[in-house]
């Protein structure tokens, strides 16, 4: 899911420092982090302070990743009237339409500057799919792309879903990889616009769990290797929530 809101007119990322960070102009290495599994709520919340202080220059570019409770988040394209049954809905900034989130899923959010040279949201968009496909392959799941479709297909069915937004020019929400999460919510709905049993799972294609851990490595390895400010570094939560106050 990604129709991206056009970038506000806020203005330019600012060139301001913080202790320990220099200056934007310089080249910094982007921190990454995992808050384990926590309410939807919390982490959008965290996500929109961290925004602001990327887009003041006062941090480096985030990846921020984690699972969530069960939870239905509704893009700006969900059509009216949207029914998810019993999970919890929350309304976002992002594009796209409706999906879930619940435990087994990964989730990863790039907080990232794109710079003159890098602002493209499409590229950007691909470059968030082609994380997925190498993180696929890492487990020996053959991936790709579907034309007209958005995210990582696998094996005919849908195995990671993306949305993002944008403010002054830095990107947050991001991506949501099923790697053993509990199909049967999407059933409940239409993720994305699409029937519900194309979703599949890592787990449900290979015929095992192949890890949270092995997942969340492979993802942020890949993120270091094609998004603006990689490598992510690896940095506390608890230091992450710092920068936001």
């Amino acid at each position: 899911m990604i129709d991206a809101p056009l970038p506000s007119s806020e203005g330019a990322i600012g060139t301001g420092t913080s202790p320990g960070i220099p200056g934007v102009g310089h080249r910094v290495h982007g921190w990454s982090t995992d808050w384990g599994t926590r309410r939807y709520e919390e982490i959008h919340a965290l996500q929109q302070r961290l925004v602001m202080a990327r887009a003041d220059g006062r941090i480096p570019n985030l990846l921020l990743t984690g699972e969530h409770l069960p939870v239905v988040t509704l893009g700006r394209k969900t059509p009216k009237g949207f029914r998810p049954g019993e999970i919890p809905v929350v309304e976002v900034e992002r594009g796209g339409e409706a999906t879930y989130h619940g435990p087994g899923q990964l989730v990863a959010y790039p907080l990232v500057h794109l710079t003159e040279a890098r602002r493209d949201l499409h590229r950007f968009q691909r470059d968030l799919e082609e994380i997925g496909i190498r993180a696929c392959h890492d487990f020996g799941v053959e991936a790709g792309r579907v034309e007209g479709l958005t995210g990582v297909w696998a094996a005919g069915k849908k195995v990671m879903s993306l949305g993002i937004a944008v403010r002054r020019w830095v990107t947050w929400h991001g991506v949501a990889l099923n790697v053993s999460a509990d199909l049967a919510p999407f059933r409940q709905f239409n993720p994305c616009g699409l029937d519900g049993a194309v979703m599949t799972s890592l787990a449900e294609i290979l015929g095992r769990d192949p890890g949270m851990a092995s997942a969340r490595d492979s993802l942020v390895q890949h993120a270091s290797d094609l998004l603006p400010g990689g490598p992510f570094e690896p940095r506390p939560f608890e230091e992450i929530e710092g920068l936001a106050t």
